[in-house]
């Protein structure tokens, strides 16, 4: 079963039909919100609102071990991460569609493994999974052939450096970022993509890039905040189409 679970701009599914919410329990506390099962063109989906149903827990407060343990508990085989970054590269212009294909973790003070729970880990030897590749190839390609089948253009591949949040960047801190060889740069992408694999879920991202980073476009000056709303709002409207084809694509493998 395919699970999605949305970020800034995308927090319900209105494709969604027959739809069912249901409360998860974990042993790491409650999830970001309750499970929203429903069907799209016939086939079963699950979505989680990372934020929560009100966009209201700020990323560094996100329960990603809750989140992922819930999806997984459920019989979530493959998560699709649905992503806002800023972008970085000079191709990543706002509006644009990005399947990262790696990861910078900058992250700080978060939950970022399951072995160091010992009710659910027990007295197991730690393991050292390999994180080589942190995205599922296998889940990006399907992404990216759901955008071909939704006539949307997207850019393959592409360098997620994670950041703390909530506020947004420097000038500086973006310049270290881009000499770091990070393309995009987000809140959210760690630890969810190695708690992900720590579960053994197939895990990938579809970013959209809301803004320039700062410094660079339109954030020369400052972020134009006013505008990142416009933008995700007709980005999360080609999304969805894509999210369509995706469902089928996924569902025929």
């Amino acid at each position: 079963m395919l699970g999605i679970i949305g970020g800034s701009g995308l927090t319900q599914m209105p494709d969604l039909q027959d739809v069912r919410r249901k409360v998860v329990r974990t042993p790491f506390g409650d999830p970001s919100g309750p499970l929203t099962f429903g069907r799209v063109n016939g086939h079963e989906v699950v979505f989680l609102a990372r934020h929560g149903y009100g966009h209201t827990i700020p990323p560094h407060a996100v329960n990603y071990r809750a989140n992922l343990w819930a999806l997984h508990a459920q019989g979530v085989k493959e998560v699709l991460s649905i992503a806002t970054v800023g972008g970085i590269h000079a191709d990543l212009v706002p509006g644009t569609i990005v399947f990262p294909d790696q990861i910078i973790d900058y992250t700080w003070g978060r939950s970022s493994s399951y072995q160091d729970c010992q009710e659910t880990y027990g007295a197991k030897p730690v393991v050292h999974l390999d994180f080589t590749w942190p995205y599922c190839e296998e889940m990006r390609q399907i992404g990216m052939n759901a955008c071909r089948l939704a006539g949307e253009k997207y850019v393959d591949g592409g360098v997620y450096a994670a950041v703390q949040g909530p506020r947004l960047e420097t000038v500086a801190e973006i310049n270290r970022l881009e000499r770091d060889g990070a393309t995009m740069v987000g809140m959210t992408g760690m630890p969810e993509a190695i708690l992900a694999r720590e579960v053994g879920l197939c895990y990938a991202a579809l970013a959209v890039s809301a803004n320039h980073a700062a410094g660079r476009g339109s954030s020369k000056e400052a972020i134009p905040y006013e505008e990142v709303e416009a933008v995700l709002a007709r980005a999360m409207q080609r999304v969805r189409g894509v999210l369509g084809h995706l469902v089928a694509l996924h569902n025929n493998e």
